[in-house]
């Protein structure tokens, strides 16, 4: 395990972390720390991650989904039902610097995996719990994030004026869940380092989802605005959404009044920067019907990539609107090598590279996504020292 794998090195290389996570918010919380050098046991019941089945697509037999949240993990299968199955668990949680679960609050207090109990033996243990809405009065509430998309208010704002709320095209909150629960791991091990503690580290959906609304949720709570659908809109920027070219559609931003200048010039409409009506970003926000049809009616007469070239090399944001495949393309065009191998020979997977680059001590990819129970003989002979 860690301390045998010398070669297994990063900026948490010795830290070992029992995931007992599931889905997507855990998992993924857990593959970013062991792209970062810890030494991830994953815990999976006797049917596996229930994202083992979530298919098409696939790869192999194996749904892509769980290949895309699971390289760099070791996995054991335990039945907590069976008796020698459960005091395999833990024997693993007393051994463990983090425990990670995201069962129903309080779902482990019987097989004495909750906090308390696991933090009585371990007390360096840094716990972290995700649950869907908090341990108090939405504890029996199940976290589903299209649940929580639609009850934080997200779906409101997502969509057509006119039409009916969206969900987002990913689980976004599962995802900022997990961004949220490695936060709190790695602010939990640094006081651990100066304290000789652990603590209970606890995420939910809801929080992290009013916290990633950021301007909207500060426009209701500072401001008192409850905010609408606008389409692909923004609520205080114009222009900052899709207009049309003559081949399709361009996101244009001006984020700022030089940007607004800069995107005047190339349009060749300078009459526009001293018009009263768009002089500000405030202004230009109040008055965007009118402007609109005049930044479209230039727009409409040059393509995509016409634009493109010609507004960025003036400093003016603007993008295509690509499919994933697309997006994939500009980053390895851009050298940012988007697309890695995980793993070696025929067991080889490609994933995407991991978020945060560090000078130093660079994210690995030496393992992908294990089969189930594929270390579990591994990991018990560990366990009892054998």
């Amino acid at each position: 395990m860690a301390e045998e794998t010398p070669s297994r090195t990063g900026p948490l290389h010795g830290v070992v972390v029992a995931d007992f996570s599931r889905i997507l918010a855990g998992p993924y919380a857990t593959m970013l720390l062991a792209d970062l050098g810890a030494e991830v046991i994953k815990v999976e019941g006797p049917g596996g991650d229930d994202t083992r089945t979530w298919m098409p697509p696939v790869r192999d037999g194996v749904a892509t989904y769980y290949l895309g949240i699971n390289r760099n993990k070791r996995s054991i299968a335990l039945d907590l039902k069976d008796p020698d199955d459960l005091t395999v668990a833990h024997r693993l949680a007393a051994r463990a610097d983090v425990l990670i679960e995201n069962f129903k609050p309080g779902g482990l207090r019987r097989f004495a995996l909750d906090y308390d109990t696991v933090a009585a033996g371990n007390p360096r243990v840094v716990y972290a719990s995700i649950s869907g809405f908090g341990t108090g009065a939405g504890a029996a509430y199940p976290g589903y994030d299209l649940m929580v998309q639609a009850i934080s208010g997200l779906m409101s704002l997502t969509g057509d004026p006119d039409g009916p709320p969206y969900r987002a095209g990913i689980s976004v909150f599962d995802v900022m869940a997990g961004l949220h629960a490695a936060i709190g791991i790695l602010a939990a091990l640094h006081h651990r380092h100066d304290s000789g503690r652990g603590q209970h580290v606890e995420v939910n959906l809801l929080s992290s989802a009013l916290s990633g609304l950021v301007n909207h949720s500060s426009g209701y709570v500072a401001g008192g605005v409850v905010p609408y659908r606008m389409g692909n809109a923004h609520p205080s920027l114009f222009p900052y959404e899709p207009l049309p070219v003559a081949d399709g559609e361009l996101i244009v931003i001006a984020g700022n009044d030089g940007q607004f200048r800069r995107l005047c010039q190339v349009l060749d409409l300078p009459e526009l920067v001293d018009d009263p009506r768009f002089t500000r970003n405030q202004d230009r926000t109040a008055n965007r019907e009118e402007l609109r049809p005049l930044l479209v009616e230039r727009l409409r007469r040059r393509t995509r990539d016409e634009w493109f070239t010609d507004l960025m090399a003036a400093g003016v944001p603007c993008a295509p609107i690509n499919t994933i495949d697309g997006g994939v393309a500009l980053a390895e065009r851009l050298g940012l090598d988007p697309v890695v191998t995980v793993g070696e020979g025929a067991a080889a997977v490609p994933g995407i590279r991991h978020p945060i680059t560090l000078s130093d001590t660079p994210a690995r990819y030496g393992a992908p996504p294990p089969a189930l129970d594929e270390h579990g003989e591994e990991i018990r002979a560990w366990l009892t020292g054998s």
